[in-house]
């Protein structure tokens, strides 16, 4: 009974891991992409080098350095390769393996 608690146990972490790294970056990531015309530069700046490094808590380095690459796009006032960078890293993001939830969890 203790092996099998202890296993749903490293999978709740795994996916609450999950959710506040990657599911929380995408997100917020969305929500500047949509919502761009109305921050500052630096806002973007700051969010997309916070992004970064969530993509690479979770080994997630093609995102996170598709991520930095559209910071530094911004920084030189480039906004369709910083749009371009960011939209590829977004779709990489996604491409990530989910944990997938067992069926019929029984925990008594």
């Amino acid at each position: 009974m203790e092996i099998s608690r202890k296993k749903l146990r490293e999978e709740v972490l795994k996916r609450i891991k999950y959710v506040k790294t990657c599911v929380m970056a995408r997100e917020l990531c969305l929500l500047v992409r949509l919502n761009r015309a109305v921050l500052e530069p630096q806002d973007v700046l700051e969010f997309c080098l916070y992004f970064s490094n969530k993509c690479k808590e979770e080994s997630c380095d093609e995102p996170g350095d598709l991520c930095m690459k559209a910071a530094n796009a911004l920084i030189s006032k480039d906004e369709k390769k910083y749009l371009d960078l960011c939209a590829q890293s977004y779709m990489k993001c996604g491409e990530k393996k989910r944990p997938t939830p067992k069926k019929n969890q029984y925990v008594s």
